[in-house]
């Protein structure tokens, strides 16, 4: 049967009020739609539904067993219809995330990546700031939510750790310290540092970690960007400490892991008692499934060559 929910809905407003006028009112329909609607549906159906006279509209027996039965299905058809079609519409839009640098490049990228393979209708906004910045741009909603290292005032957000970012040395493969295999933290002591300045998350662990080894450190610069740090450092012109995400490509320099192992929590950040909207929690949670198949591969055993 070729039977239409314009149709249907026509029967019950009918069914209900009465009237065909009032009915056709309720739908913001014309009167003669109504009832070419009616006299479709009871044409497909070969039955009459409604006794018609010249001052009401009367369901027959058939007529009154599908207005009842109709009211539930419809009603369970159109939260059917409703649920798929706001699974369809959370998917279109735009999310702002700040991200500090190092995570900008070293983690958001594939997650961007992801949801426009899984979600081509999202589009997700990077903003590429600095760790205060981040903060600043979470706390006063300027951006959906941040990824940051984790802050001090955690109190003041709502926070989830998705990974732990061991704290790695880059030198010149020239440099003495490229010799060992793991380079203790004491082993700073007298080196000339190249270090973040104190506007990224990750300056604050690094200084603690120095103060930690009683490190009395000579720094000899100080960079916004590692990029910058690593072209210093290809100079000659001293080590630089680096989150593992964030590793040089050039061929003059090594890494060598720092021993005991320090690391900085990679943590989402969201602005507390405040919920995510549906478009934003599906790329929170993509940026959480990429973070857990990273340290999945960090933790997994390496083959023997």
């Amino acid at each position: 049967m070729n039977i239409s929910l314009r149709q249907l809905r026509a029967f019950l407003a009918v069914a209900k009020l009465r009237h065909f006028r009032r009915a056709a009112e309720s739908l913001h329909l014309t009167q003669p739609a109504i009832s070419r609607q009616i006299t479709d549906l009871e044409s497909e159906l070969d039955v009459r539904l409604f006794d018609r006279n010249t001052r009401e509209v009367v369901p027959t027996e058939a007529g009154r067993y599908l207005e009842v039965a109709l009211e539930r299905v419809l009603e369970e058809l159109e939260g059917v219809l409703a649920y798929v079609h706001s699974e369809s519409e959370r998917r279109h839009g735009k999310v702002r995330v700040a991200a500090v640098p190092t995570l900008s490049a070293g983690l958001m990228p594939q997650c961007i990546a992801a949801c426009a393979r899984d979600y081509p209708e999202l589009t997700v906004q990077l903003h590429d700031q600095a760790q205060v910045m981040v903060l600043d741009s979470v706390r006063g909603g300027e951006v959906d939510f941040g990824l940051a290292i984790e802050p001090t005032e955690r109190e003041t957000f709502e926070c989830e750790t998705i990974l732990h970012d061991p704290f790695v040395l880059v030198c010149h493969r020239t440099h003495p310290l490229a010799r060992l295999a793991a380079v203790p933290w004491k082993k700073l002591q007298g080196e000339s540092l190249i270090l973040l300045d104190h506007s990224s998350g990750s300056r604050r662990l690094i200084d603690q970690q120095l103060a930690a080894h009683g490190i009395d450190p000579n720094i000899a610069q100080q960079t916004g960007h590692t990029h910058t740090a690593f072209r210093l450092v290809e100079a000659g012109l001293g080590i630089s400490i680096t989150p593992r995400l964030s590793l040089p490509t050039s061929d003059q320099l090594v890494v060598r892991p720092l021993t005991p192992t320090a690391s900085r929590a990679i943590t989402l950040i969201r602005r507390r008692h405040r919920s995510l909207s549906p478009l934003a929690e599906l790329v929170w949670l993509q940026i959480r499934s990429i973070a857990a198949q990273l340290t999945q591969a960090r933790s997994a055993p390496r083959k023997k060559a």
